[in-house]
């Protein structure tokens, strides 16, 4: 699917709110509210939007630590099980294969220091680790709108 200026606007505004209603998201668009119904279906057919979503305030809900880690894997055959493991614990928040330094970098949220000396004794099953803890977010990422 191409898309168009319209189609970066409505990203753009959904970005912003997504629970902007269409008539509303129309408006700020010059269109009307069924026809932007029917350019977001569009864009969810096509993947482009793969989903709505909540951000939330960690700190409020208790989860006081972030932990940016960088996994060295033991041997070449345990990465389909480190997937599996760190697919299945909530306390990872992102984890991606990489180039360069480790073979994978991972960021946590947990709510206490035993709960993260928890999780990186289960790490050292698939190899050595390197570990900073976050003192202050900065910045929190909002999705990439290209127009």
């Amino acid at each position: 699917m191409e898309l168009d200026n319209i189609d970066f606007q409505i990203l753009q505004l959904l970005s912003e709110n997504s629970r902007i209603q269409w008539k509303d998201l129309g408006e700020q668009i010059h269109m009307t509210g069924q026809a932007v119904g029917v350019r977001i279906k569009k864009l969810e057919e096509s993947g482009v939007i793969t989903a709505f979503s909540l951000i939330v305030d960690e700190m409020k809900l208790g989860y006081s630590f972030t932990a940016f880690i960088i996994i060295y894997m033991k041997t070449a055959n345990h990465h389909d099980s480190f997937i599996r493991f760190m697919n299945e614990r909530k306390e990872v928040v992102e984890a991606h294969r990489v180039s360069g330094e480790g073979c994978y970098h991972l960021k946590l949220k947990v709510k206490s220091h035993d709960q993260l000396n928890l999780f990186l004794d289960k790490l050292l099953e698939y190899g050595n680790y390197s570990m900073h803890l976050s003192i202050q977010e900065i910045k929190q990422q909002k999705p990439l709108i290209a127009t």
